[in-house]
C-alpha cells in the first residue's frame, strides 16, 4: 500500500526518536489497524497491520523475542 492511499493517517514517530531522518512513523487507523512507513519516504509504501499482528508484534517486543543474541 502507498502512504498517499491512506490520508485519513496522523503519522507519528517515538517519543524516543533521536530526532534524525531515519525513523519508522506509525499511524492508528481506522477499526484499529496500523500503518508502518519509513520517514525518509513519506509518500512511499506503508505496511498495515491488523489489531492482531500489531498487539502479537508488541508482545513479542516487549518480551524480549526481537533482541539480537
Amino acid at each position: 500500500m502507498n502512504s498517499a492511499d491512506l490520508p485519513e493517517a496522523q503519522w507519528f514517530k517515538s517519543s524516543r526518536s533521536s530526532g534524525t531522518k531515519e525513523c519508522v512513523e506509525a499511524a492508528h487507523l481506522s477499526e484499529g489497524f496500523v500503518g508502518v512507513r519509513d520517514s525518509k519516504d513519506p509518500t512511499g509504501p506503508a505496511l498495515v497491520f491488523t489489531p492482531g499482528e500489531w498487539d502479537a508484534f508488541l508482545a513479542g517486543a516487549k518480551s524480549g523475542e526481537f533482541d539480537r543474541p
